[in-house]
């Protein structure tokens, strides 16, 4: 059986950790953000994807944290770091962090033309390419379920929401969004998400973001 509070206790003890997805996170520019909720009334599990630009690792980084009780491997939290862009070497060859211009940004083999200027920050690149490409850009089927059982129906599918400004003040357990999720794992009933919160997830929310 799954509970609201069992689901909050782990989103709390991975906030805890460092380990919840924090869009504030000073190492990674953030340009996208997804949320899956899956369950069956007694297995659970919500991934959520924080795609952004890591200077320091030198890639579009999909980086997924996973939570649950039937995990085929791991502990909960951190899950897998996708590197999505195939040719930084191009994009980027002095590492100097801006668009050589003139190339394209390849992702899983498919070539995505760029519309911006040769000296442009990498963060606006791939921020530009992220609204028409969020399939190749997020996770596919395979990356989605690489920690979880095949058969564990998807519930509910978020591209926004409100996420806390500071997972330190503000745990998941005591923020709308996340408490919503663990009702609909509670019910499995899709319809019980009802924010009243108007999303931030969107990049411009947190200009600090990458910064450091």
């Amino acid at each position: 059986m799954i509970t609201t509070s069992s689901v909050l206790g782990q989103f709390d003890l991975c906030a805890d950790r460092a380990a919840f997805p924090d869009l504030d996170n000073g190492y990674y520019y953030p340009v996208d953000a997804r949320i899956h909720v899956l369950g069956d009334g007694t297995r659970w599990a919500v991934v959520a994807e924080l795609l952004g630009y890591n200077p320091r690792g030198g890639n579009l980084i999909d980086v997924m944290h996973r939570f649950g009780n039937c995990l085929t491997r791991g502990e909960p939290g951190f899950g897998a770091f996708l590197d999505r862009v195939d040719n930084m070497s191009e994009v980027d060859p002095e590492g100097t962090e801006v668009y050589a211009g003139g190339v394209p940004v390849v992702v899983r083999g498919t070539a995505l033309t760029v519309g911006a200027d040769a000296g442009t920050p990498l963060q606006d690149v791939f921020r530009l390419l992220a609204p028409e490409n969020k399939g190749l850009l997020l996770a596919d089927g395979t990356e989605l379920r690489a920690d979880l059982p095949a058969d564990l129906p998807v519930l509910l599918r978020l591209d926004e929401w409100n996420q806390p400004e500071d997972l330190w003040d503000t745990l998941p357990s005591a923020h709308e969004t996340f408490r919503l999720i663990a009702d609909v794992l509670n019910s499995s009933d899709a319809a019980r998400y009802r924010p009243t919160l108007p999303p931030n997830t969107h990049w411009s929310h947190w200009p600090d973001a990458g910064t450091l």
